[in-house]
């Protein structure tokens, strides 16, 4: 018995040691917030001060010194977000977690991203390489000189933080542009499905813009055929290339998702109360925690000839300046224009050389280098990074590529402007943080390049403006494909012909916005139908954008509180739209009746606490897979459902004459409801229960932060991942995009406001904003989470360049 007391207390004793010690660790893990901290490497101390709305406030006595500072910042509270981030454009994932992410290695490493970063470098003026370089040195400062523990995920994954380097900054810039640039994964996604479909059908299953004919008349399919670009069809594959394991989009490789976006408006003086304008945005991303937004104020006197930098916002760790905020005199917001800027070539292998390709003057050699990629557990990976005069091979052994493609025959290679050595996107950004008033900020902008943006802007002498910043090519007249489809890339009519120019692209003066009260975008389609240069078809059906103009036009004067009912609107026009035909579904479903008995006060109002969407929502799911699954085959539609909706396609499907019989069967559109129906509600019962009263919309729809990698780990992802429950859908203001091929929780919010600001231009001090975790990126600080709910419920923080006091006071000192 005395053994038994013995080893309990020894037992217990040994917990507590545990619980000291962790407790120990996780303090010794928060970073230093007040008093001097010792920054080796500055030339002068920097007051790093934090406001009651945690934005970190920095005040130096040079721009290089402010740049190094929010660079010493973003790693005492984002020193895991930087590494991994710089293991993925590295390529350099497998490193640490091992086969799984070779793909993702393959695809930086084919893309080019660092060498592209190095050509770009190279061509920034001095001052810029210089502010790049000082806040890599603030990185490098804190991991060498502070005391401050690392995070977790560093021991937990046996990793050592490494080094940041300038042109790790232009990657990353670079990263942005790929996360926002779609086309290619259009344009694969077309091609996979000429395997299957005749041309009509392809349109009816991805439709051209609501109102708008197809880009192209081409016939699509017998171009393919003609041309004999598909690996003949066997036996589905054991194993397909399946969701990237650390949940972002852009890691796939193909496929990028249909539909994301953001929204931003700006309403003129005329329209609002004060009589000055009023900015609003809310740019949507992927949903990661720590959140991909920090939020500071950087302060320096201006350079010998320069300007000085006073402005506040959201800056991305890894870049040392606000990409999205405002200055004392001026306010801007982004949305994504979403112009073709990515074409895929069919790039045509020599048969008796698979060295060389096709060009318009003859055969020529692949550009190749060899690559090796460190995996954990397993020898070093090897293989070939192919180019083109295009550009990079994406389909040199890609397994998704390859199982569509016929790679002895073909290669796909992709033209992307982003890579281009002139893009200068990081200077524009840094001249735009200098910006007064609105005409200084579209001339900062003048020099965007990648991705476009359609930016919206005011300054407090009431003038508002918007314009489509950054680079989009012209195509020649003759280029029956226009960006549509892969085109056969030895062909030269393919080939851009130029650029179309800054003062070219699409945009609204002051006095076009005071007279119509306001300018709003959400990835609809940018142009105006007289806009003389073509510049895609890929946009955003206008769903959000026709809602927030009706919105607008409803309140004669606007104000804050407006803006958030704007914000905050959750009404699903494409819900409603094909609602009426849920409503007539006839059912012998057992529980049919009492679920359709939810629909009757239903408008499309996507409700957290209703029980009406997640019936429409799973409905509409099941009858998406019945309708289109047999015809493209499982492998193909998981390959590439989920990313795409195929919502507007659906609608064709259904309300289409000429399109139902192919889609819907022998059985009929109102056979297929029924049957999607009864299996929707067969799934909604094993999640939520069979009693319909209780179904909740927000408890299959949560937004979830996930953690880039534990998310993947359930005993982990509880404590690493941010969730709360919300409304919305991909079609509402408020949105809530999901990934319906997800298997664990298709519905989940994964892609939504990665922040929403509302600036105020009659005082600007008034400005908020809010995001979805909180400021630190460390897990057992309170302030990592902080801000969740705030942003559920559609809350906001004052966004100050003067708070009234200060929760915390240190000083970087060199």
């Amino acid at each position: 018995m005395r053994i038994v007391k013995f080893t309990l207390k020894g037992l217990l004793a040994l917990l507590l040691l545990s619980l000291v010690a962790g407790g120990i660790y996780a303090w010794r893990s928060f970073p230093t917030l007040d008093g001097d901290i010792r920054a080796p490497g500055l030339t002068a101390p920097v007051q790093v001060r934090r406001d009651g709305s945690d934005v970190t406030h920095i005040e130096a006595q040079s721009q290089a010194d402010a740049s190094f500072a929010i660079g010493y910042v973003h790693a005492q509270e984002r020193s895991w977000q930087l590494e991994f981030n710089r293991r993925v454009m590295h390529g350099e994932l497998s490193e640490v977690f091992g086969p799984r992410t070779l793909e993702t290695d393959r695809l930086m490493r084919r893309l080019g991203i660092m060498r592209a970063a190095q050509a770009q470098w190279e061509r920034l003026p001095a001052e810029s390489q210089a502010l790049l370089q000082a806040y890599a040195r603030g990185i490098n400062a804190y991991h060498a000189s502070s005391a401050q523990a690392l995070p977790p995920e560093f021991h937990v994954l046996g990793v050592k933080p490494g080094e940041w380097t300038a042109q790790d900054s232009v990657a990353w810039a670079l990263m942005m542009a790929l996360d926002l640039g779609g086309n290619w994964g259009a344009e694969f996604a077309r091609l996979s499905a000429l395997q299957r479909l005749s041309t009509q059908q392809l349109w009816q299953l991805m439709p051209a813009y609501p109102g708008e004919a197809p880009a192209t008349g081409t016939d699509l399919a017998a171009l393919y055929r003609g041309l004999n670009v598909y690996k003949p069809e066997g036996p589905a594959p054991q194993k397909t290339v399946a969701i990237d394991p650390l949940h972002d989009e852009w890691l796939q490789g193909i496929g990028q998702a249909e539909g994301v976006g953001s929204n931003n408006w700006v309403v003129a003086g005329s329209h609002t109360q004060s009589g000055k304008p009023l900015v609003a945005n809310d740019p949507h991303l992927g949903l990661s925690s720590p959140a991909i937004w920090y939020f500071a104020r950087l302060k320096a006197p201006a350079a010998p000839g320069g300007k000085a930098l006073d402005v506040i916002g959201a800056t991305l760790p890894g870049l040392p300046m606000v990409v999205l905020g405002r200055t004392a005199g001026v306010a801007w917001g982004f949305t994504n224009t979403s112009p073709d800027v990515q074409d895929l070539y069919l790039e045509q292998v020599n048969p008796a050389n698979p060295k060389q390709y096709r060009t318009p003057e003859g055969w020529a050699d692949f550009v190749a280098h060899e690559e090796t990629i460190k995996v954990k557990g397993q020898p070093d990976e090897k293989f070939t990074v192919l180019a083109t005069r295009h550009g990079p091979v994406l389909s040199n052994e890609h397994p998704t590529y390859s199982q569509v493609l016929d790679t002895s025959r073909y290669a796909l290679a992709l033209r992307w402007a982003a890579l281009d050595a002139d893009n200068q996107t990081l200077l524009a950004g840094y001249r735009a943080n200098l910006a007064q008033n609105v005409d200084e900020l579209l001339a900062a902008f003048s020099l965007h390049h990648s991705p476009m943006q359609s930016l919206v802007a005011a300054d407090t002498s009431g003038k508002t403006a918007f314009q489509a910043i950054g680079r989009s090519p012209l195509r020649r007249a003759d280029n029956d494909l226009r960006g549509v489809a892969p085109a056969p890339g030895w062909d030269p009519k393919y080939d851009w012909s130029g650029w179309i120019g800054p003062g070219q692209t699409p945009q609204v003066d002051h006095a076009a916005i005071e007279a119509k009260g306001w300018h709003a975008t959400a990835n609809q389609r940018i142009p105006p139908k007289d806009f003389p240069h073509y510049m895609g078809q890929d946009w955003v059906t206008p769903e959000r954008y026709n809602r927030i103009e009706t919105l607008l036009a409803a309140t004669p004067k606007h104000d804050a509180a407006s803006m958030r009912e704007v914000q905050s609107d959750t009404f699903s026009s494409a819900t409603a739209r094909l609602l009426p035909v849920l409503q007539a579904t006839k059912s012998e479903h057992p529980q049919a009746a009492a679920a359709l008995a939810l629909l009757k006060d239903f408008d499309g109002t996507m409700k957290q606490d209703s029980g009406a969407p997640l019936l429409f929502a799973v409905w509409a799911d099941e009858l998406t897979r019945g309708l289109i699954e047999p015809q493209l085959g499982a492998a193909r539609f998981k390959a590439l459902y989920g990313k795409r909706t195929y919502r507007a396609g659906l609608e064709t499907m259904l309300l289409d004459a000429n399109a139902q019989a192919f889609w819907c069967g022998a059985g009929g559109c109102a056979e297929a409801s029924s049957k999607a129906l009864a299996r929707a509600l067969d799934r909604i019962a094993a999640q939520q229960g069979s009693d319909s009263g209780a179904w909740r919309w927000g408890k299959a729809h949560p937004a979830i932060s996930g953690h880039r990698p534990f998310s993947n780990v359930a005993a982990l992802a509880k404590f690493f991942d941010v969730q709360v429950p919300t409304g919305g859908d991909p079609w509402t203001v408020n949105v809530g995009q999901y990934w319906a091929n997800e298997p664990a929780m298709p519905f989940a919010t994964r892609h939504a406001a990665s922040l929403r600001a509302i600036y105020d231009l009659a005082d600007p001090e008034k400005s908020q904003f809010v995001y979805q975790t909180g400021q630190s990126g460390l897990v057992f600080s309170p302030r990592y989470r902080d801000m969740a709910q705030e942003w559920a419920q559609v809350r906001y923080r004052p966004l100050q360049m003067q708070p009234q006091g200060w929760a915390h006071q240190a000083t970087l000192v060199p």
